[in-house]
C-alpha cells in the first residue's frame, strides 16, 4: 500500500505524473490564472460555421462548465481544445487557442504531446478492452519509462485520486468491462490522469450514468480541481450550479455569457442567459 501521503498527490519518484498546485482552492482567490485563454476563434465543418468569433479565458484550477442548448457549440469547442477535429476532413478554424505557452491550433504543435496536457473524458464510458490494471496503465507505458514498481505505483494513485481504487483493487487484472457503468467512467478518469495532464476535458461525463454513480462523479470532480483545471459540458442546469466555479452559456454557435456560476444563475447579464438557465427553451 502507498504511504498516506502519497494518496493525497503524485508518487514523487515518477516522472511529472501530474501538476502539483499548492492545495489552496484557487477559486476562492480573488484573481484566477488563465490557464486557457480562447481569442476571436471561428470554426467550421464545411461551409457551416459552428463557432463565431468566441474569446474566452479558462482559470487554472477551477471548473468550467459550457451550458446551452443541442448544437450551440460547447462539445465543437472542447474539440478544437484536444484537437480531436484533426480527423474531420472537413473541419477548420482560425483565431488563438493557448494553453499556457503551447499553441494549441499550430500545425507545428506536437497533437500527441498536448493531449497528454490535455486529456478526455467522454459522454459515454469507453474503458479499452483490457484489464483494469492496463487500462490505466496504458498511456505511462506509452510516455514514461517506468520500472515495474513504479508503474504499479503510479496505476494505485490514480486510482485513487479517481475514487475508484477500493472497489477494483482486489480485481486489477479483471477486464474492465465488467465494471458498472460508473465505474468505467471514474476508470476512464484514472486512465486520463495517469499520464500528468494539465486540463481535463469532460464532454457530458454523466448523462450516461445513474443517480448514485453521477454523485460520485461530480464529487470527484469537485476534488480533482485542487490539481487540474476542468472543462465541463452538462445540459443539467443543477449539475452546472452545483460543480463549477464558472460558467459559460453558448447559443446558435456564440458565448453569450460567462462568468462565476453563481453569478450566471442567480443574476445573469443576458436575457437569453436568464431564459436558459430558468428552463424557458432549451
Amino acid at each position: 500500500m502507498l504511504p498516506t501521503s502519497m494518496t493525497e498527490s503524485a508518487p514523487s519518484n515518477l516522472t511529472n505524473p501530474a501538476p502539483q498546485g499548492n492545495g489552496q482552492n484557487v477559486s476562492d482567490s480573488p484573481v484566477a490564472e488563465t490557464c486557457i485563454e480562447i481569442a476571436n476563434f471561428d470554426a467550421w465543418y464545411g461551409a457551416f460555421q459552428a463557432i463565431h468569433n468566441l474569446s474566452l479565458e479558462i482559470p487554472r484550477n477551477q471548473v468550467t462548465a459550457f451550458i446551452g442548448p443541442s448544437g450551440c457549440g460547447k462539445s465543437t469547442l472542447l474539440r478544437w481544445i484536444n484537437r480531436m477535429n484533426d480527423i474531420v476532413p472537413t473541419a477548420h478554424s482560425k483565431g488563438i487557442m493557448r494553453l499556457d505557452d503551447l499553441d494549441i491550433l499550430a500545425k507545428s504543435t506536437d497533437v500527441v504531446h498536448m493531449r497528454r496536457l490535455v486529456g478526455m473524458v467522454f459522454q459515454k464510458p469507453n474503458p479499452f478492452p483490457k484489464s483494469i490494471f492496463d487500462n490505466v496503465a496504458f498511456g505511462p507505458r506509452l510516455h514514461m519509462k517506468l520500472r515495474r514498481s513504479e508503474l504499479e505505483e503510479l496505476v494505485e494513485w490514480s486510482l485513487r485520486k479517481a475514487a475508484v481504487w477500493d472497489e477494483v483493487k482486489d480485481r486489477l487484472h479483471a477486464p474492465a468491462l465488467g465494471l458498472s457503468g460508473g465505474q468505467q467512467q471514474r476508470l476512464c478518469i484514472a486512465r486520463a490522469i495517469a499520464v500528468g495532464p494539465e486540463v481535463l476535458l469532460m464532454d457530458e461525463p454523466c448523462s450516461a450514468l445513474d443517480p448514485a454513480s453521477t454523485l460520485a462523479i461530480e464529487d470527484l470532480i469537485y476534488e480533482l480541481r485542487e490539481q487540474y483545471t476542468i472543462v465541463m459540458v452538462t445540459h443539467n442546469m443543477q449539475q452546472a450550479s452545483r460543480c463549477s466555479d464558472q460558467t459559460a452559456f453558448f447559443f446558435e454557435g456564440q458565448l453569450v455569457e460567462s462568468g462565476p456560476t453563481d453569478d450566471v444563475f442567480t443574476k445573469p447579464k443576458e436575457k437569453r442567459t436568464d431564459d436558459y438557465v430558468r428552463g424557458r427553451f432549451g
